[in-house]
């Protein structure tokens, strides 16, 4: 049996669409990750042993298990406890919440390699902790978490696939949807990936352009 990409074209306004719902999760999931990751990033890197105990074992416990289990926690075992949540905040949390435990690690891992000189001489101008976190740390530290920051962005797009177990309508559902009709897996699956390929491409174009301003400035 030949190959007919004509299935690809003819359901490609569908797979559009469901790109689109890709784009919006990710989006979502990417902002609400980084607040968390930035957060529990600072966490473990707070004098306060059980805040930083915490944001620890949320980390490995989050890094430690499979998205797809966190997923199917939210959308499937949630409800057996009396909350259900709709299928796409599913997807958003889940994502959100996996994605941020990778970035408190880059942003763990950028704080700490500015030199403490830099701190120091903040604190002797007379700035707060804060300010001096605010001001002086974070500034320099986000220039050096921008490569890994970028990987792990493409990561979460690649992983939002997964949200197609839960009956979103993203890519992979509607790639899904088209091969019920046309049995047609292997042209479908290929047009999927080629578009989650333009996806991560897009985002590391615009990583690579964003950390090469910061570093002309």
């Amino acid at each position: 049996m030949g190959l007919d990409f004509t299935v690809v074209w003819e359901g490609l306004p569908y797979l559009l669409l469901g790109a689109l719902v890709t784009i919006e999760v990710t989006v979502i999931a990417l902002v609400l990750g980084s607040i968390i990751g930035l957060l529990a990033g600072l966490a473990r890197l707070s004098k306060n042993r059980y805040l930083a105990g915490l944001a620890a074992i949320y980390v490995a416990f989050v890094r430690g298990t499979p998205l797809l289990v966190q997923l199917f926690i939210l959308y499937f075992g949630l409800p057996q406890m009396g909350v259900k949540l709709p299928a796409f905040l599913c997807g958003v949390i889940g994502l959100s919440i996996y994605s941020g435990s990778y970035i408190s690690e880059i942003v763990r891992g950028a704080i700490q390699s500015i030199d403490r000189g830099q701190t120091e001489a903040a604190r002797s101008l007379g700035f707060s902790p804060a300010q001096t976190m605010r001001l002086v740390v974070l500034p320099q530290a986000f220039l050096r978490m921008l490569p890994p920051l970028g990987n792990e962005f493409i990561a979460l797009i690649k992983n939002s696939s997964l949200v197609s177990l839960l009956t979103i309508q993203d890519l992979m559902r509607a790639g899904q949807r088209i091969i019920s009709i046309t049995f047609r897996s292997f042209e479908v699956y290929i047009a999927v990936a080629v578009l989650y390929f333009l996806l991560t491409y897009t985002m590391s174009v615009i990583t690579r352009r964003m950390e090469q301003a910061l570093r002309i400035q």
